[in-house]
């Protein structure tokens, strides 16, 4: 529950997603629940050169 209230307090902040695979999401966090899924809005790729096909 540690991990749980330090997301939800960042709740309406910008933050960066670091994927398994080295792709890094940035953007607005949305929610979080108990089992730490997230929703991002306003979402962009950090690295746009390597990761191309992921504009939006």
């Amino acid at each position: 529950m540690l991990f749980f209230s330090y997301f939800k307090d960042l709740v309406g902040k910008e933050v960066t997603v670091e994927l398994k695979n080295d792709l890094a999401i940035r953007g607005t966090l949305h929610s979080v629940d108990q089992y730490l899924n997230i929703k991002l809005e306003n979402t962009r790729v950090v690295d746009q050169d390597k990761y191309p096909h992921m504009l939006f």
